[in-house]
């Protein structure tokens, strides 16, 4: 018989632990200033500030939201015109082949649906779902971020990322426990 074969592991992130969520909110803001942009706060509970605390930007979803809604208004109109002027016209008793206040239902219909579509499609390309696994769900610590744990996550594909000079960081910081999470490959 022969030994199993090694098992080849690369590191994907480091997961640091803290106490409370007043050193989770510094510890977020010194990352920030550290110049790290793919690292994620995990708390039980929405914490006031953390947004900020993180950095992050005002999202782009009402600007899909607009677009879909958009499209969807120039769609039924267009539609409408297509329908009663080309496809179907009904030319009686003078009334124009179109005319808005009589297209304006299915405008306003088409354009809440497209609206919808955009907002729903929208944020889920903006959050990168449906997202079914991820290596920190393996780590039995990080399964207390849904209950009492505080957690940092700096990703390895971050530019600035070096795993001994971020969990120095991160310790620097006061996190409880500091650990790499790594997957197969």
């Amino acid at each position: 018989m022969s030994a199993p074969a090694a098992v080849n592991t690369k590191t994907v992130a480091v997961l640091a632990q803290f106490a409370t969520a007043d050193q989770l909110l510094s510890a977020a803001r010194a990352i920030r200033d550290a110049g790290y942009t793919h690292w994620d706060c995990h708390t039980p509970f929405p914490l006031h500030g953390l947004d900020r605390a993180m950095g992050i930007r005002r999202t782009k979803l009402p600007w899909l939201v607009l677009g879909g809604g958009l499209l969807g208004l120039l769609t039924a109109l267009l539609m409408q015109l297509w329908m009663n002027g080309v496809s179907y016209p009904l030319v009686i008793s003078d009334k124009p082949i179109f005319s808005v206040p009589a297209n304006i239902p299915i405008a306003f219909e088409l354009t809440v649906l497209f609206s919808a579509f955009g907002a729903f499609f929208g944020m889920l390309a903006l959050n990168n779902l449906p997202l079914h696994y991820h290596p920190l769900y393996n780590n039995p610590e990080f399964r207390r971020a849904t209950n009492d744990g505080f957690f940092i996550s700096i990703e390895a594909k971050d530019e600035r990322f070096d795993p001994s000079a971020t969990i120095q960081l991160l310790n620097s910081l006061g996190a409880r426990t500091v650990q790499n999470v790594e997957e197969m490959e």
